[in-house]
C-alpha cells in the first residue's frame, strides 16, 4: 500500500499520542532534560481549533506521521510535526510538512509559522531547508507561545526561534 496523507479521524487519536511520545525520545536523548512531560493526548489534539493529518502507510494501514497545524486569531501556527524513529529521515516529515501548508493554503492561509529549537538538527535547520525564515514574534499569540515555553522550562534546552514559511511565494503540497 502507498503512503497516504488524510485529516485525521478519533480512532487515530491512541496512534498520535504514542507515535508522538516515541518521536519525543530522540529529542530528549538530544537535549537530556531532567524531566519532558508526556505528549498531549491525541483526543486534545484532535479537539483543537485548526487541523490535524496523519501520514498512513501498508496493510492494515499503521500510522507514520502526523502533522498538527492550530488555526488561532486569523493565523496558522505549526504546533507539532512527528515521524516515528523507526521511519525517520525517509521523506515523511517533508511530506507532511508540505501536506500541511497546502491545507493552510485551502484554508486561505497565506503563511504558517512555527515555533522550535534553533540547534537541534532535526527542528530549524530542517525547517530552513523547507524554505522557513527566522522571525521576531510580532502578536499576541506568539508572545504568549514564548511564556508557555518559558513556563515549561523549554529554554533551558537551548535556544528557541519562531519561524514563518510565506505560501505566496513557492509551489506546495505533497
Amino acid at each position: 500500500m502507498a503512503l497516504r496523507i488524510r485529516p485525521a479521524t478519533p480512532a487515530d487519536a491512541a496512534s498520535i499520542e504514542a507515535l508522538e511520545n516515541d518521536a519525543d525520545r530522540l529529542l530528549i536523548d538530544w537535549l537530556s532534560p531532567a524531566h519532558w512531560p508526556p505528549a498531549p493526548s491525541g483526543a486534545s489534539r484532535l479537539s483543537a481549533d485548526g487541523y490535524l493529518l496523519v501520514a498512513e502507510e501498508g496493510i492494515p494501514p499503521a500510522i507514520l506521521g502526523f502533522v498538527h497545524v492550530l488555526e488561532v486569531e486569523g493565523l496558522a501556527h505549526l504546533e507539532q510535526l512527528s515521524v516515528a524513529p523507526a521511519h525517520g529521515r525517509q521523506g515523511y516529515g517533508l511530506l507532511l510538512l508540505n501536506a500541511a501548508l497546502a491545507e493552510a493554503r485551502v484554508h486561505g492561509y497565506d503563511r504558517v509559522s512555527l515555533r522550535t529549537y534553533a540547534d537541534v538538527p532535526w527542528n530549524a535547520p530542517f525547517y530552513s531547508r523547507a524554505g522557513f525564515v527566522e522571525v521576531l514574534p510580532a502578536t499576541d499569540f506568539h508572545r504568549g507561545l514564548i511564556d508557555t515555553e518559558e513556563d515549561l522550562g523549554l529554554p533551558g534546552y537551548g535556544r528557541r526561534v519562531q519561524m514563518t514559511a510565506s505560501l505566496n511565494d513557492r509551489t506546495v503540497g505533497p
